[in-house]
């Protein structure tokens, strides 16, 4: 009979096996990342073959790792330790080094831009670039060109996360399920949980290489909760503005909101609302909205009255996304007296030439 002991311990070797073989999304290595590899024993090569290993070495669109005398290391997905641990290994078995004395060391450079891929519930899917290099550094002082940058040490790639890539593509629309992003790697899948950006708990904001895919799963009912400037949604949206009503007339205009801003506000920002009660208490505003996937438009109209003191049923005052349209239109009584007017204007002159020929009888 196996023991308790014997069966601990090939269960523990089985969850550490186990552990060790899932994929590693922690600070991964991608195409076009810049390595320094340091080589101390270099001078232990046969004579014939002697070369500086030591140096700055570039992953290649394979993601593969060339390095001389051995086969290309794929290192593409890997942490640098990983990769220092197989580059150590392919020349000891290739016989450039003995065991006991060979040391090397690997460490990030320069961290690429990367190409991924963002589709789902999100505001402008598509395939985008993120981590791309700043012209300066953190002093303003302009950045040496990519061949000149042997002497300094990789930063933290701050804009190849997870969040980088959802806000390049203008952030989550407000049926994104957070919860529950894939983010699929080669053959690999993995689920993220998003929600702490909201709520203020803890984040699993992975690191990406070129070629993952992100994909944002739809909700079918709208999470109010996600319609705020966050570190996953917009800040602010442009909003497309028409007011030639009394007394704004300022025309067509885009207007800068704050993501979460809600029809009445824009109603009172662009001027459609106050004024003369008896002559504007009846204005009108239209609310157009264009699905930028399938190119459908959507007119809604509401009461400009009815909308302030409504303000606060959600279902009544929708919250406005970037490019949606605003029109505003002059109430009935506006409208007549505006008629009365442009009469009266018209025939003004005609009345003054009469009141002229009658003083001079």
């Amino acid at each position: 009979m196996v023991s308790i002991r014997a069966l601990t311990t090939a269960l523990i070797t089985l969850l550490v096996t186990g552990v060790m073989s899932l994929p590693g999304w922690a600070l991964p290595i991608s195409s076009g990342d810049r390595l320094r590899i340091f080589v101390p024993a270099d001078d232990e090569l046969p004579e014939g073959d002697r070369l500086q290993l030591s140096g700055v070495y570039e992953i290649n669109l394979d993601g593969n790792l060339l390095f001389p005398f051995v086969t290309p290391i794929a290192a593409s997905g890997l942490e640098a330790e990983e990769i220092e641990q197989r580059l150590r290994n392919s020349l000891i078995e290739n016989g450039f080094f003995r065991d006991d004395r060979f040391q090397i060391s690997v460490q990030v450079l320069q961290w690429a831009p990367v190409q991924v891929t963002v589709a789902g519930e999100v505001f402008n899917p598509g395939r985008v670039l993120i981590n791309t290099l700043p012209l300066t550094d953190r002093d303003g002082r302009p950045r040496p060109r990519a061949q000149e940058l042997i002497n300094t040490t990789g930063e933290a790639p701050s804009e190849r996360f997870l969040s980088a890539a959802i806000r390049s593509v203008g952030g989550l629309k407000p049926n994104a399920d957070i919860r529950n992003i894939r983010l699929i790697r080669g053959k690999q899948e993995q689920i993220i949980d998003l929600s702490g950006a909201f709520t203020g708990e803890p984040v699993d904001d992975v690191p990406l290489i070129a070629g993952d895919q992100v994909i944002v799963p739809q909700l079918e009912t709208p999470q109010i909760a996600l319609v705020r400037p966050s570190q996953l949604t917009p800040n602010e949206i442009p909003v497309i503005m028409s007011n030639l009503s009394e007394p704004a007339r300022r025309g067509s205009q885009i207007l800068t909101m704050p993501y979460g801003t809600r029809l009445s506000q824009v109603v009172v920002a662009a001027n459609c609302a106050g004024g003369n009660k008896v002559t504007n208490a009846k204005r009108r505003v239209s609310l157009v909205q264009t699905d930028r996937l399938t190119g459908q438009t959507r007119v809604s109209d509401y009461a400009v009255e009815r909308l302030l003191r409504t303000a606060s049923r959600n279902s009544e005052n929708p919250f406005l996304m970037p490019q949606d349209s605003v029109v505003c239109y002059d109430s009935t009584v506006s409208t007549a007296s505006g008629v009365l007017g442009f009469v009266s204007d018209i025939f003004a002159p005609f009345f003054l030439i009469q009141r002229l020929f009658e003083n001079n009888d």
